[in-house]
């Protein structure tokens, strides 16, 4: 679209009707809809926000990435660029290019370029440590003034140049992509259609024509409207958002305040249901030890643990990895140690025990607060009840005196998770809240020691105080921990 054209549009808007943002989102995402079967209503609502927000890259101080990941191929993430491709202000759709070019495309004069990048997951593959430099990009360039410093030669002469690397960029692949490139994006988790589940076919040159027409009425506005996008549309962020999280969606929640309507509202409730998704990644080795670490220490019951108990109960769980982590080898006490070192925990002599070394749950609780949810959500007492809605999965729990609750673990309809005041978090949980449907049972009658857990019939160890009173070993409390995560 030519300048002259586009400054026709801005001053058409502006002297017929400025406040036409609600018109202009709710076509974008009609539009949408039409194309792409997404997971959720939320992954449109974020989709047509992050569209829209292209258009004000001069007023944000960092933009998100949005990524459509799946598990599979044929699951609408290439779809998803597509249709993105004629909305968005010069689209650049880049597959298995170089850093070079993507670099020159983003500090061309003629204007600032939004990078569509399929199949993304072939950058950080084998060959990840060839594509560093677009890794860079990726990271660094969500913020605004970012750039990437270079040497060039010009004849004899050796300069530096800096190449500016702030831009707008969807990304669509296979998988999970780095930390660094997740914590940074919108997380759209595709998925394939089922049969019940219909679209419009895509095709350039039947639909090009309306995608253009939205295209012009969305820049048009966009013109318009920037000058509007002071201080009183800058968001107050939900508390659920916050940190790096905060800086993904303050755009989007801007243009959702600057479009009015019902889009602020819809908005941040798809903020907060996808901020919280996204946390239900699997987690790092790193997370996933402490996690389990946790477990054990909360089924032995005890303060400490020499490293020979503590290494035993890891091992012994099924669901994790340690068992086999060293190339079919169970974790050893050098391995224990060199994971932990990480987090500043080492282990030190056991208390009563001459030339035995161990650790103590002192030195776990600060990685605990830090890098775990706690085991139960806020305000969740080993009596009190959390409601389930018809859409979320329930699984009953027995506690210690015998009453009977349902826990409520939220699958697809993430509305029902934003409006829940109280939930259980991601990660253990509590010694007692074991899923019966899990096949655990959790027994309430605590008299005299217990020798064999009452799920496996496995002896359980002696050193489990608590566990063998409650005859659940710790094996089966991390196996119904497993299963019944989010």
């Amino acid at each position: 679209m030519s300048t002259d054209r586009s400054d026709e549009l801005a001053e058409w808007y502006a002297e017929e009707d400025p406040d036409r943002g609600v018109e202009v989102l709710d076509a974008v995402e009609t539009f949408l809809a039409r194309f792409v079967a997404y997971p959720s209503a939320h992954a449109l609502v974020a989709h047509v926000l992050w569209i829209v927000h292209c258009w004000f890259m001069d007023a944000w101080e960092s933009t998100p990435r949005i990524a459509f990941l799946s598990p599979e191929p044929g699951s609408g993430k290439s779809r998803a660029l597509e249709v993105t491709e004629p909305l968005v202000p010069r689209p650049v759709h880049a597959v298995n290019t170089t850093p070079a070019y993507l670099f020159r495309k983003v500090s061309d004069e003629a204007g600032r370029p939004t990078i569509l990048y399929d199949e993304i997951d072939t950058v950080f593959g084998p060959r990840a440590k060839d594509n560093e430099d677009i890794r860079g990009m990726l990271n660094a360039g969500h913020r605004k003034g970012a750039t990437a410093g270079r040497c060039v030669m010009r004849g004899k002469v050796v300069e530096t140049e800096e190449l500016p690397a702030y831009c707008a960029v969807a990304l669509a692949g296979l998988d999970d992509l780095p930390d660094t490139i997740m914590t940074r994006s919108v997380i759209v988790r595709m998925r394939r259609r089922s049969p019940d589940e219909h679209i419009e076919p895509w095709r350039l040159r039947v639909n090009g024509g309306e995608a253009e027409k939205l295209r012009n009425w969305l820049a048009g506005w966009a013109a318009a409207a920037t000058e509007r996008l002071t201080g009183d549309f800058w968001p107050d962020m939900p508390t659920e958002v916050a940190d790096r999280d905060a800086d993904v969606w303050e755009a989007l929640l801007a243009v959702a305040n600057l479009a009015g309507g019902d889009w602020p509202q819809r908005a941040r409730v798809a903020a907060v249901a996808l901020v919280a998704a996204s946390r239900q990644r699997t987690p790092s080795l790193g997370l996933l030890l402490l996690r389990d670490i946790r477990t054990a220490f909360t089924a032995a019951g005890q303060e400490g643990l020499t490293t020979e108990q503590l290494l035993s109960d890891l091992n012994r769980m099924d669901e994790s990895p340690w068992s086999t982590i060293r190339r079919g080898e169970s974790l050893d006490s050098r391995g224990l140690s060199q994971r932990l070192n990480k987090y500043g925990i080492g282990s030190k002599q056991h208390v009563g025990e001459r030339g035995v070394r161990g650790y103590t749950q002192a030195q776990f609780e600060d990685a605990w607060k830090r890098y775990l949810p706690s085991p139960m959500g806020p305000d969740i007492s080993a009596t009190s009840a959390t409601p389930t809605t018809d859409s979320a999965t329930g699984a009953d729990v027995a506690d210690a005196s015998g009453d009977t609750r349902e826990l409520n673990y939220v699958g697809d309809n993430l509305d029902n998770r934003v409006n829940q005041p109280h939930r259980v978090e991601r990660d253990t949980l509590p010694l007692l809240d074991v899923p019966k449907s899990h096949g655990v049972t959790a027994v309430t009658d605590s008299k005299g020691p217990p020798v064999e857990c009452s799920s496996c019939g496995r002896e359980i160890p002696d050193h489990m105080h608590a566990a063998r009173e409650r005859r659940v070993c710790g094996r089966c409390i991390a196996v119904a921990t497993a299963k019944a995560q989010i």
